[in-house]
């Protein structure tokens, strides 16, 4: 990769572009050879171990069953000062009391008590303790520290619940709870298998440290830097190395190697850095803000086992979506009585999402699609597609038994997964869905471009010692 070359000051004239290239790589190589060998690696470590997420399943299941006995307060009057219809209102338990959760129209979280209709959000250190402890079960757990950010509450989705109290379990897996000093809810969950692999992978990885994800444009602005940085290191390598091969007759195989592996080099950076610059999969379906019809006066008996009940609007009429430690269990109306949601009703909804555009085709799908497919919690199935016929060739993703956007997606936002999820993780369904092929895929590729870095970062190193 890096060659012997004559002397800036004795080359002619002519070939000095060609030295201009030369150096370039060289110092360039040196630190992106580096970058590449631990984001090939760090990469493999995140396959395999994900970053620290409270899923719904394990948020669900350290909530206390419903009791609204004495839950007096209606969604209406909760909602009494806010601006507009809510994105989201669900209602669960929160230390013993009915609590309705409310995100407002402008994304702000609002935590209101069912029983008076108080701000039941306020957390401090004690009650977040007794919160942690009802939660995980643990009596032992304590108050470790109130903070902003740390390496474990990123990426700055978690902006809205901040400040956060982070709770030590105290259990033998050394469980970690983070909780919202503003909302009382339980945000994230670490372990100390997840700290230590997340440590040799999404931390070098990503570069989450606190410092830079605090100051997100700063943080997006370093990136872009340094995956742009190095694919000039993977292009002007790729120059030289097309440049050497035609010059040669002999040793074109270690040339043709080479030159794959500056491929890799090259998609895994391009990919990268394409993530910073654009949204890389589904629209959130939580961004329009409801279409909200009545509201609920009083809510119905629960079901055994629920914990969670939330409310939302098909086609103005209210549903309830019941949900127990597992996932949903029932959709009712304010009376209780189940609700079919026929085909029709799905059709009426995704209508209001996109009025004025036609529905090109409607289906239902029994198994992920080339756009829908990955983790189970996130894109489940069965689930309604629509597609219209409209500028933007819009894909809706409804949930059959409530109706419910679960993903939006365009044709802009199609391309940007594959050039994502496609090149960079190599999520394509027909692989994804074989495993273990596509481990052995991945892992082979890591592995070469892996060898191809550390080459590199060897070459580079001992020319640069050379160096005049």
């Amino acid at each position: 990769m890096f060659s012997t070359f004559p002397r800036w000051d004795v080359l002619p004239s002519a070939t000095r572009p060609l030295q201009t290239l030369y150096w370039t790589h060289r110092w360039l190589g040196v630190l992106g050879c580096l970058l590449f060998a631990m984001w090939f690696l760090s990469g493999v470590v995140m396959t395999y171990v994900g970053f620290p997420a409270l899923t719904d399943t394990e948020r669900r299941a350290g909530l206390a069953p419903l009791v609204l006995a004495d839950a007096r307060v209606s969604a209406s009057a909760a909602m009494d000062g806010l601006p507009g219809p809510p994105r989201r209102l669900s209602l669960d338990m929160l230390l013993g009391e009915p609590v309705w959760r409310i995100v407002d129209a402008d994304g702000a979280r609002h935590t209101v008590s069912a029983r008076d209709g108080r701000d039941a959000g306020a957390t401090g250190a004690a009650r977040a303790e007794r919160i942690a402890r009802q939660f995980s079960g643990h009596p032992q757990a304590r108050w470790v520290e109130t903070l902003a950010h740390d390496e474990w509450t990123e990426p700055n989705a978690l902006d809205p619940w901040r400040p956060l109290h982070r709770i030590a379990v105290g259990d033998d897996a050394g469980t970690e709870l983070y909780v919202s000093a503003l909302t009382g809810e339980v945000v994230r969950d670490t372990t100390r298998h997840e700290r230590f692999w997340n440590w040799l992978g999404a931390v070098p990885h990503r570069l989450p440290f606190t410092p830079s994800r605090a100051d997100p444009p700063w943080w997006h602005d370093a990136v872009r830097w340094i995956a742009g940085a190095s694919i000039v290191s993977a292009v002007t390598g790729a120059a030289i190395g097309w440049w050497r091969a035609r010059r040669r007759r002999h040793g074109q195989g270690g040339a043709a190697w080479r030159g794959v592996g500056t491929l890799l080099l090259l998609a895994s950076a391009a990919s990268g850095g394409w993530s910073m610059a654009v949204h890389r999969g589904f629209a959130s379906a939580a961004t329009p803000v409801a279409q909200a019809g009545p509201m609920p006066s009083r809510l119905p008996r629960p079901p055994d086992g629920a914990r969670e009940v939330r409310v939302s609007w098909l086609s103005g009429r209210p549903l309830l979506q019941w949900h127990d430690a597992a996932g949903p269990v029932a959709v009712t109306g304010l009376d209780g009585t189940p609700v079919f949601v026929a085909q029709a009703d799905i059709l009426r909804a995704a209508v209001q999402e996109r009025p004025g555009a036609a529905v090109a085709s409607a289906s239902l799908l029994m198994q992920p699609d080339a756009q829908w497919f990955g983790n189970p919690a996130s894109h489940p199935v069965p689930v309604w597609r629509i597609v219209f016929a409209d500028a933007e060739s819009t894909w809706l993703y409804l949930d059959p038994a409530s109706g419910q956007v679960l993903g939006r997606s365009d044709r802009v936002l199609r391309l940007n997964r594959w050039l994502f999820d496609g090149a960079h993780r190599l999520a394509f369904p027909w692989l994804v869905q074989h495993r273990p092929a596509w481990d052995m895929v991945v892992l082979v590729l890591s592995a070469s471009g892996f060898a191809a870095s550390v080459r590199g970062v060897v070459a580079g190193w001992r020319r640069a010692r050379r160096a005049p």
